[in-house]
């Protein structure tokens, strides 16, 4: 499922426009968005949480040339599912 799909189904299952649909997800993502920045957990009980994590800068290799290489620092997003998904899904 794309953005599109899911913009499609959530306006079929909410009994809304395809754009009230798209504002509403789009108004989601970039609070969740603005919450990751700030640092802050984004949590839905049930579904899941997200967070920061920091990465350290580490050593890697090119896989081409075999050579060794510096990976920089950085802050990625961890997923977390909630019980209730990972009850629907299994």
């Amino acid at each position: 499922m794309n953005k599109s799909d899911l913009i499609d189904a959530m306006a079929e299952h909410a009994g809304i426009t395809k754009a009230a649909a798209k504002k509403a997800l789009e108004s989601f993502l970039g609070n969740v968005e603005k919450s990751l920045k700030n640092g802050d957990r984004v949590s839905l009980v049930g579904f899941g949480s997200w967070s920061v994590s920091k990465r350290a800068a580490r050593e890697g290799r090119n896989p081409q040339t075999g050579k060794t290489i510096q990976i920089a620092a950085k802050n990625v997003v961890k997923f977390k599912a909630g019980s209730e998904l990972s009850d629907a899904v299994n």
